[in-house]
């Protein structure tokens, strides 16, 4: 069956890249979106898009009665579902079938078997292919797999069976950890995947993430394109990844290549999937299966890219029932390619996930770049989804000049309006260790505590109040032209006056809470700039205009991007970003006043969040006394969790209920402490009686 119109069942990124190919080969493409996706720019590119429900996944792209009735009302004869989502659900693909739509994937059996940890590892380990050695028994309890434990050894890992992702693992260094841990690691898994399953793996030293591509089609073909590097991950969740990996040798990616095969051929795969692998930096020529992840994975440009294979189109041959036209043999893999993941998310605050809208962007071009995007300028980024926006891919014969290449490109990536973490990536490509290909998985933990992200610096905030005085001075003609004032003089805010100048003052800062004041004398072009308590410096605005700014601060001069959006201007340069919040004397007022009443040292008594989001949990009410440390509420934004606790005891004013909208640093709560009895009271005397 040859497709002419084909449903792509996912957003963001990846939905563009799927239409991307349906529109190279001349195939009709239906987009689906939810109420936050109605101006998304996947919507845009398909030929047509169709309204799933709201804004949430479960009413929008989780509802797979809602797919497939798009699918039927727009005659696509098969579904691409990209990845997450519904790509690995049994169900629809079953529903697929049922309905007489081709599902752009395995078969359920295949999804079936590789869908759950335990199931899939128990089922390969008989063709062949080496597992981790642990425990791997549905149904066990907390006592056996205690029991268990002992003979898998320590340190150990604890895995969800029906988890994915990173999401739900916890390590245990020593047997007297294990009860307590277990109880924790079966609230989450119960939690996220509605399955408390647990496994035990031994956990492998200095770890590297390998993951094989393969292609299979319905004629019983399988072949490999190579491994992939994936080791450079945060918090089980993958960062960079390149093709092939700088570990391996050829015997061993052929030895690793087949046993990916082998797994795919067990359960009759088709189409494009990926057998993860565990291999020690120690000991590179032993790897472990881990899972099979039965879908397009993100990082599948990388392969691409040193293949000159398009997955995406064999996806579509392969569901068409086209047999493979390419044997192991003809796979090459030339050069090298580095993929870097852009999110939404702030590097400097823990990393938590960042919503705004693109006020500006570029997106990086040249010899040997690939950008997969889902971004635009005046993108709303809310915080229903997953927080990736973007992937910057670099292709070049050798693998330093990829990183260099890659590295270029982020440094000519600009997204203002929206904080993303492309400082933080290019910091990671910098590493000693990452260019010369010394990986493992617990890499960027153990240097994230020495990664010094670009702050607000003097050039920064000159530049800033330079550009916000240089807005005052144009409004300011403009109203001398309307009262046909002759003697511009009195209207610029050059701070001129018979006497000594007086400085004009900006307060700047990058959290609701903190700033600091730049003064500013003269005209923007050629200004008296002082910091904080520092000296007058000499500087000016030297050119801004297409969203960008020239500035010389001390005889150095710096260019930027730069933006304003009511009370935040936001600046980048290379890569990094900030949001900067111009605050009000009104404001600076109501925090002096505040502060005045407050012990110094004293914390705040207001709660604040640290990331925009959802409540969706309150465990205190208004006027009930709390502890220092006790969660208050929980805000959840792009798949993430934040407890947000009181800093001090005292009575606390919860401002907020579930299913409110928070921004960031708004004050959800305030706890006011309690007045203490002095000693010598009535109320000590009553209580020694």
């Amino acid at each position: 069956m040859t497709f002419d119109t084909v449903l792509v069942a996912n957003r963001g990124e990846i939905a563009c890249r799927i239409i991307r190919t349906l529109r190279e080969r001349g195939i009709r493409s239906i987009a689906v979106f939810s109420d936050a996706d109605r101006t998304a720019r996947h919507v845009f590119q398909a030929d047509a898009a169709v309204r799933l429900g709201g804004a949430a996944p479960a009413d929008s792209y989780l509802n797979f009665e809602a797919v497939l009735a798009a699918a039927a009302r727009t005659g696509a004869q098969a579904i691409h579902p990209g990845y997450g989502f519904l790509s690995e659900n049994q169900a629809f693909a079953q529903a697929c079938a049922d309905a007489g739509i081709a599902f752009i994937g395995p078969s359920v059996h295949a999804l079936n078997v590789m869908g759950d940890k335990i199931r899939s590892k128990n089922h390969v380990a008989g063709y062949g292919v080496p597992i981790i050695p642990g425990v791997a028994q549905p149904g066990l309890s907390n006592e056996q797999l205690i029991q268990a434990a002992v003979d898998v050894g320590y340190p150990m890992l604890i895995k969800p069976s029906a988890g994915g992702g990173g999401k739900g693992m916890h390590v245990v260094e020593r047997a007297e950890d294990l009860p307590a841990i277990l109880e924790t690691a079966r609230r989450v898994a119960l939690s996220a995947f509605g399955d408390d399953t647990l496994l035990l793996e031994r956990l492998v030293s200095t770890p590297r993430h390998i993951e094989v591509q393969v292609l299979a089609d319905h004629h019983g073909a399988v072949i490999h394109l190579g491994e992939r590097e994936c080791s450079l991950q945060r918090r089980h969740q993958k960062v960079i990844e390149e093709a092939p990996s700088p570990l391996l040798d050829a015997a061993t990616r052929a030895r690793i290549g087949e046993a990916a095969c082998a797994a795919a051929r067990s359960v009759g795969y088709s189409g494009a999937g990926t057998v993860e692998f565990l291999v020690s930096a120690t000991a590179p020529d032993e790897f472990f299966f881990m899972e099979m992840n039965t879908r397009l994975q993100v990082e599948h440009p990388v392969t691409e890219l040193v293949t000159g294979l398009d997955l995406v189109d064999w996806q579509l041959r392969i569901a068409e029932g086209e047999p493979l036209t390419v044997t192991q043999s003809d796979i090459c893999l030339t050069g090298h390619a580095i993929e870097a993941r852009v999110y939404a998310e702030n590097p400097g605050r823990g990393f938590l996930p960042t919503i705004g809208t693109v006020l500006q962007l570029h997106e990086a071009t040249g010899e040997g770049v690939r950008v997969d995007s889902s971004l635009m300028p005046g993108l709303t980024i809310a915080s229903h989804y997953d927080p990736m926006l973007a992937k910057v891919i670099a292709w070049a014969p050798t693998r330093l000049e990829a990183l260099n290449r890659l590295d270029r490109a982020l440094a000519d990536t600009v997204v203002l309006g929206v904080q993303t973490n492309t400082e933080y990536l290019r910091l990671l490509l910098a590493d000693a260790d990452v260019r010369a290909g010394r990986l493992d998985t617990g890499l960027i933990e153990r240097k994230l505590p020495g990664l010094k992200f670009q702050g607000a610096d003097e050039h920064v905030l000159a530049a800033v109040a330079l550009f916000l005085h240089g807005r005052a001075f144009a409004g300011s003609e403009l109203a001398a032209s309307s009262l046909a004032d002759v003697n511009g003089v009195w209207t610029r805010p050059s701070g001129w006056r018979a006497g000594s100048p007086r400085p004009v003052r900006y307060s700047l800062g990058m959290r609701a809470t903190e700033s600091i004041d730049v003064r500013v004398v003269g005209e923007p072009g050629m200004a008296s700039v002082s910091i904080g308590d520092g000296p007058a410096v000499e500087a000016g605005l030297l050119r801004v205009g297409d969203g960008a700014c020239s500035v010389d601060y001390g005889g150095e001069t710096r260019v930027y991007a730069i933006e304003q959006s009511g009370a935040s201007v936001y600046i980048g340069a290379d890569g990094f970003s900030l949001e900067l919040r111009h605050r009000s004397r009104a404001e600076q007022l109501a925090e002096h006043l505040l502060s005045r009443d407050r012990v110094p040292g004293a914390v705040s008594p207001d709660v604040r969040s640290p990331m925009p989001g959802t409540v969706i949990a309150v465990h205190a009410a208004t006027g009930d006394v709390v502890t220092a440390g006790q969660t208050i509420l929980v805000v959840e934004a792009m798949k993430m969790e934040h407890k947000l606790v009181a800093a001090t005891a005292g009575r606390v004013t919860v401002n907020l209920k579930t299913g409110d909208l928070v921004v960031l640093d708004q004050i959800v709560a305030t706890v006011t402490p309690e007045t203490s009895t002095t000693p010598g009271t009535s109320a000590d005397k009553e209580d020694s009686e």
